[in-house]
């Protein structure tokens, strides 16, 4: 019997097969196999979960996008132009999508343009810290959107309420360097009633602020609220008013701040959900 060849795999069962091997290798390896793998390479299907590098743009390490210019002998290719080349390859087709550290507000426009289909979305920090984000006014376009992740608390409560209106399958949020004072906790009980996952680690929220969100979120099935600031992770009324959440994590949170400096914030909005 005569061995088949992988370049002779039908192209629907080959981009099936391309899109599980990640965006590195479907770059960098696949196009550059034989013509059926760079024809099924640019099928939009392939680019459906998009999850970049947390960084793209490094003096230390050789990134991803240093690769990319290497392979493809370009000289100059900024964060933002090669963030948007990645994205237009799913040409609107894209559900999930993480982007990188060091894009700017011209790729969330983008983003909110091009991939009206999104569920999971991760915002990192660089496009939130402004108070005149454009971050909330983008949330409507993505009505499908279901889980979001962000890299800083600025303008929460805005996104919040612009969540509630727009995305009406939305539940779970999770929040990097997260600043959580009454308002914002009254926001996600107000706004977000049937939220079911929420990740607050390493975040600065009260006691009381905490209570509110245990009190008012009753469909809740994971909260993180590890290594906070505000609470200890022993007291007794917050055990007891989390008892009927399915996964609860308070580990290492504490009243006062003992040991400045353990937990890298900034890496946590890109640890994800917990899906069970």
């Amino acid at each position: 019997m005569e061995e088949r060849k992988w370049e002779d795999l039908e192209c629907d069962c080959l981009v099936n097969v391309l899109g599980r091997v990640g965006m590195e290798s479907l770059l960098l390896d696949v196009p550059f196999v034989c013509k059926s793998w760079y024809k099924a390479s640019l099928d939009p299907s392939c680019w459906k979960h998009l999850v970049f590098p947390k960084d793209l743009d490094s003096e230390r390490d050789f990134t991803l996008l240093d690769r990319f210019k290497e392979k493809y002998k370009i000289e100059n290719c900024s964060v933002d132009a090669f963030t948007k080349f990645v994205v237009g390859r799913s040409h609107g087709n894209c559900t999930g999508l993480f982007l990188p550290n060091g894009c700017t507000e011209e790729v969330a426009k983008y983003v909110a343009d091009e991939c009206p289909a999104l569920t999971a979305l991760l915002l990192p920090s660089d496009i939130l810290r402004c108070e005149s984000s454009i971050v909330p006014t983008l949330i409507g376009k993505w009505e499908h959107l279901e889980n979001l992740w962000l890299g800083s608390s600025e303008n929460l409560v805005n996104i919040i309420t612009q969540i509630s209106l727009a995305c009406n399958k939305f539940s779970g949020l999770c929040v990097s360097s997260a600043t959580i004072q009454e308002e914002e906790a009254s926001a996600i009980v107000t706004n977000l009633p049937n939220i079911k996952y929420l990740i607050l680690r390493g975040a600065w929220i009260d006691f009381e602020d905490l209570v509110i969100i245990l009190q008012g979120c009753k469909n809740l099935v994971h909260l993180d609220v590890r290594d906070c600031l505000g609470f200890d992770f022993d007291d007794e009324k917050v055990l007891e008013l989390a008892s009927n959440i399915k996964t609860f994590k308070c580990e290492g949170s504490m009243l006062v701040d003992y040991d400045d400096g353990v937990i890298d914030h900034d890496d946590l909005v890109y640890e994800g959900y917990i899906s069970s």
